[in-house]
């Protein structure tokens, strides 16, 4: 049902759009070579940074960005079993 006060723009897929830092950044790791992306996961999966992470993930959750089952999958997916 539409939401006058719904202030998350949604694009084709019915996913939230990003806004200009976040494409520059998406853009960013897309460019990179396969190695450094892992580098990278491995830096921001290290257990000081998982914390922040779950933290965010959780105020996404209560926005709407993503749902309780895409917020479920990336916790198994970072080895978070709860």
């Amino acid at each position: 049902m539409w939401n006058p006060f719904n202030k998350i723009k949604r694009d084709e897929n019915g996913q939230p759009k990003l806004n200009f830092l976040q494409r520059m950044a998406m853009k960013k790791f897309e460019s990179m070579q396969p190695e450094e992306q892992e580098k990278m996961i491995q830096d921001v999966l290290k257990p000081e940074n998982r914390d922040k992470l779950i933290k965010s993930m959780k105020e996404m959750e209560k926005s709407g960005m993503i749902s309780k089952s895409q917020f479920r999958k990336a916790k198994e997916r970072m080895g978070i079993y709860e």
